[in-house]
């Protein structure tokens, strides 16, 4: 036996990984085949693998590697996004170390250097992705800033243009001062805070101690004030109204308005207005034709408008804002508050509503067919309630802030004119030609015109990812997008659900009249046991890669899918991926043991083979039925567990314990290569979710050819099976399991041959398919079936059977008596519990009717064990 006693991952890892890309198996080109296509949510260019990649990525590859095996042309594209905003920052501290500063080497060198560090740090997580046995077409690898899908963006922002969809204007936008670059409303998050209520008392404009009081958590902004507000109902303020108030530190004379957005039992019912700096404020702005006065420079300071602190921090503002109030008399009280407060997704820095000049994108109309499409199920989202969220946010979509600050990205392809004006074109020569035609400047030259320095939002490159990784924004007809396109599924996680699920249905739906994908499976957040979100600054997240060389990645990817079912968080326990390892380890000693049986051709199949055989493979086909059922209903980690318990509790278990000779005895010839295809077909089975060590086995189990792998392999398909064989086999267990116990409590070793006695009641018939499998399981002599009980013996009782094993005169009375009157009480509770739910007229009304029946058959059982457990206390008794 050539087969080692201990399976090394790390070794079969490498092999099997290398063969797989050496044979060109994740390899796929447009054919006669059904297509199954998988777009991988592309991880950022600056990424390193951490859990959720895990998790999401091991989906992604038990998805395909499932497809592949259904005879389906399978392709899993990968590839990696610019993200923006992180790499510029990388790349600007990288600068910082070298002494360089980004303004002073200009936009094109600044790119060198951008190129440089995604070349050399861009492909970590791909690379790492292959560890974990990810069966990506790596041919294919796209990157959102390589030139086919550059030019793809810039040419959908020109025809959205041109269709009136986008358009430049002075909005409110989140503004992150740390970035420095105007953020989506989907790039803020909101977290609850513990704050400050100032109040504080603005003077009436020519009163002589004549107060107005209002409440904020923002002091600073005092200093960009233009109005104070009151509700036009508000009977309390009624003698303020058409007066004017002095905005503290800074005097300046505004007007109380009025306005029914004004909430009278907040604070004190007044509001200090600020348009430039409170989206709701700069509402109000607009609705009174206040002024807005930008106190905060890009990167949070104060700027000149202020008029005090300039260029102080806005936070360390704050608190000289507060003392001076204080000193001034105009601070009225602080109280304790607790408020959310918006914060940047990518930097996590606070963020600052601020007027700014920016691109947007109109978004409602895009947004209904994208809703319907999930409303109706033409996407399907698993789970289902997510259509919830998805309804939510789509019925109150908000225009898309599209323009970043930034030079890392996708340039804005619009040029700004002498005259003021501006043209958006595809390419600088065509801005020309359309700047030349439109404005009738017939002398213009591109020297004239001045492109936008801003680059679009990291997701306006996303959005296109199903469409643009085959290039069918540039060639809308080419073979790659007619075959792939609508792709399988999507995995990926609830928290982008908008920022990239939802865009990438609407530009499906406006470039291709078609969804991008039939099913959506969102996965939970990967927690630590605790239930806390993993995190560098908890030191709670384990490093993927180390998990995978003490593990094994089949013992990872096992641990990560155990408990994980889509949609909710995956409490994570590096012991599950032990559970994983064990399991791989279990499946290896099952090998040793099949391969090292001496095989006898002259020996005929035993009675308990062959109905062993016959009850693994209806075990295996009913399986099979629920896996599958499992797969279609996208309850990946159902599936894994029917997997599981199938290979270890039936397989390992049970049926090689039914059908392995005796000690140093052969197997016949028969039982052992039914063996052998059973456990093929379990291999590829089990392939999807442990490819490696299934691909070891496959090729022990029988001799294969240079480039024959399971991965292609045609996966079992369910056949008939006998039900009624299962229910039987069942029984049987709990008998095995009875007479193990029986003869541990009373000290008779295995090696020692016992007879039972079996008395059936309820006009039962003696049922003995099984019969050579207990015997052979339980070194029983010989089964006999009898009409009495048996005077002398231990029993026991399994369903309504009595079972006996004689034991002479040593057999205790008392403890007999004991251990049934403990199994009486026991089952009188049961019969109650049942009895409970049955007198439940609801539960008896509204639950299936399967359900119901199968309480009343508990009903039945307990009833019949507990009229045979009252008839043998009785006779021992007596």
């Amino acid at each position: 036996m050539d087969i080692p006693s201990k399976y090394n991952p790390t070794e079969a890892e490498e092999k099997w990984y290398s063969f797989w890309m050496e044979q060109g198996l994740f390899r796929s080109v447009p054919d006669d085949r059904e297509p199954y296509c998988i777009v991988i949510p592309p991880p950022n260019v600056t990424g390193v693998l951490h859990m959720g990649h895990m998790l999401n990525n091991t989906i992604q590859d038990v998805l395909v590697r499932r497809a592949r095996m259904q005879g389906k042309n399978a392709l899993w594209l990968p590839g990696t996004d610019h993200a923006s905003i992180a790499t510029e920052a990388k790349v600007v501290a990288k600068l910082k170390e070298e002494g360089i500063k980004k303004s002073d080497i200009g936009r094109e060198e600044f790119m060198k250097h951008a190129w440089e560090w995604k070349e050399k740090h861009g492909g970590i997580i791909l690379e790492q992705l292959k560890k974990l046995g990810a069966s990506c077409d790596w041919d294919r690898t796209r990157f959102t800033m390589e030139d086919a899908l550059y030019d793809s963006v810039i040419k959908v922002f020109v025809d959205l243009y041109n269709k009136g969809l986008i358009y430049r204007g002075v909005r409110m936008v989140n503004w992150d001062p740390k970035a420095l670059t105007a953020l989506s409303d989907e790039e803020v998050i909101y977290k609850e805070v513990q704050s400050k209520l100032y109040y504080v008392r603005y003077k009436v404009d020519g009163a002589e101690d004549e107060w107005v009081t209002i409440a904020t958590t923002r002091p600073e902004t005092i200093l960009g004030d233009t109005a104070v507000c009151i509700n036009p109902v508000d009977e309390r303020f009624k003698d303020l109204r058409g007066k004017r108030v002095l905005v503290p530190l800074v005097n300046r004379s505004v007007p109380i308005i009025e306005d029914d957005y004004v909430d009278m039992e907040f604070g004190t019912g007044c509001l200090k207005i600020t348009p430039a700096h409170d989206i709701n404020d700069y509402e109000i702005g607009i609705r009174h034709n206040l002024e807005s006065i930008d106190i905060f420079n890009d990167n949070g300071t104060l700027s000149e408008k202020a008029e005090l602190y300039i260029g102080v921090d806005r936070f360390e503002a704050r608190d000289k804002v507060v003392k001076d109030l204080e000193a001034y008399s105009n601070l009225v009280k602080i109280e304790d508050y607790v408020n959310k407060v918006g914060y940047s997704q990518r930097t996590d820095e606070v963020i600052e509503p601020k007027l700014s000049m920016q691109w947007f994108m109109k978004m409602k109309e895009m947004a209904k067919p994208a809703l319907d499409a999930v409303m109706n199920d033409t996407v399907k989202f698993h789970p289902a309630k997510f259509k919830n969220t998805y309804q939510h946010w789509m019925e109150n979509v908000r225009d898309w802030c599209i323009s970043r600050q930034l030079w890392w990205g996708q340039r804005i392809p619009a040029w700004y004119l002498p005259n003021g004006e501006h043209v958006v074109a595809e390419t600088e020569e065509a801005a020309l030609e359309l700047a030349r035609k439109k404005f009738d400047l017939p002398d213009l030259k591109i020297e004239d015109m001045k492109q936008d320095e801003d680059v679009l939002d990291t997701w306006f490159s996303s959005w296109l990812w199903p469409i643009s990784v085959f290039d069918g924004i540039r060639y809308s007809d080419n073979d790659d997008i007619k075959y792939y396109y609508p792709t399988n599924d999507l995995i990926t996680a609830p928290d982008i659900l908008f920022f990239w699920v939802a865009r990438m249905i609407m530009a499906g739906l406006e470039y291709r009249n078609d969804i991008p994908f039939k099913n959506v499976y969102l996965t939970g957040m990967v927690r630590d046991k605790l239930g806390r979100k993993m995190s560098k600054s908890l030191g709670n997240s384990p490093d993927p890669i180390e998990l995978i060389e003490k593990y094994g990645a089949d013992g990872v990817r096992v641990g990560m899918l155990l408990t994980s079912p889509a949609g909710n968080d995956l409490p994570f326990d590096e012991v599950l991926c032990e559970q994983g390892r064990n399991f791989s380890n279990k499946i290896w000693n099952a090998l040793r043991l099949v391969k090292g049986w001496e095989v006898d051709d002259e020996i005929e199949q035993p009675s308990y083979a062959v109905i062993s055989v016959k009850w693994f493979e209806s075990q295996m086909n009913a399986s099979i039925e629920v896996i599958n059922d499992q797969y279609d209903k996208y309850r990946i980690s159902d599936a894994l567990m029917a997997v599981y318990k199938l290979v270890w509790d039936d397989f390992c278990s049970w049926y090689l314990e039914m059908i392995k000779p005796a000690y140093k005895k052969p197997i016949d010839r028969k039982t052992f290569e039914t063996t052998i295809g059973l456990f093929e077909n379990l291999m590829k089975l089990v392939h999807p979710f442990i490819p490696f060590i299934s691909e070891e086995i496959w090729h022990h189990l029988n001799v294969r050819g240079e480039k024959e792998s399971i991965m292609v392999a045609d996966l079992p398909q369910p056949k008939s099976y006998n039900a009624s064989l299962l229910e039987r086999f069942a029984k049987e267990e709990e008998v095995v399991v009875a007479i193990r116990k029986l003869r541990a409590d009373k000290n008779i070793p295995n090696k020692q041959a016992i007879d039972l006695f079996i008395r059936k009641n309820n006009d039962e018939k003696p049922d003995r398919t099984f019969d050579s499998v207990i015997m052979k399981l339980c070194n029983v002599c010989e089964i006999s079936y009898v009409k009495e009980k048996v005077p002398n013996a231990a029993s026991f009782i399994v369903r309504s059977t009595e079972f006996y094993v004689p034991l002479g005169e040593s057999l205790d009375i008392e403890v007999e008596v004991a251990k049934l009157e403990e199994e009486l009480k026991y089952t009188k509770g049961f019969l109650a519990s049942v009895g409970k739910k049955l007198s439940n007229e609801r539960f008896v009304n509204n639950a299936p009717e399967a359900v119901v029946e199968k309480e009343r058959k508990k009903k039945s059982d307990a009833e019949s064990r507990i009229k045979v457990i009252e008839e043998q206390l009785a006779a021992l008794k007596s």
